[in-house]
């Protein structure tokens, strides 16, 4: 899969949609549930009831992308669902789409820096 660069912004709604709705409705509930402008570029991660399938959309600059994976066996890693959105980095959302827990993949150290123990 070629993901997107480091500097991508990358919102995960927390409550499962109607896996019914398109790129429109979507963008809709970007807008109106998420309070956003889904024509900023960042990445918007949906999720179905069943956390089996989930729905990814983006402005690219020219228009609308939508993109929709379904695992064949497990579920994807979800935050518990509560109202809101949770913010991913682009590794996360790389980790999220291959269906790992992307809550264990956490930013590099720079180079020399000693990891702290606790």
């Amino acid at each position: 899969m070629i993901g997107p660069s480091a500097a991508v912004r990358v919102m995960l709604a927390t409550r499962p949609v109607d896996f019914r709705k398109g790129m429109d409705g979507l963008a809709a509930l970007v807008r109106d549930a998420m309070g956003a402008d889904p024509f900023s570029g960042t990445v918007y991660v949906f999720r179905s009831k069943r956390a089996d399938r989930v729905k990814l959309l983006v402005w690219d600059g020219s228009g609308l992308v939508l993109a929709t994976k379904r695992l064949e066996a497990g579920q994807f890693c979800w935050p518990k669902i509560e109202d809101g959105v949770v913010r991913l980095s682009a590794a996360q959302l790389a980790a999220l789409v291959e269906g790992l827990d992307w809550k264990r993949v956490h930013a590099a150290r720079p180079v020399g820096v000693p990891a702290v123990a606790g």
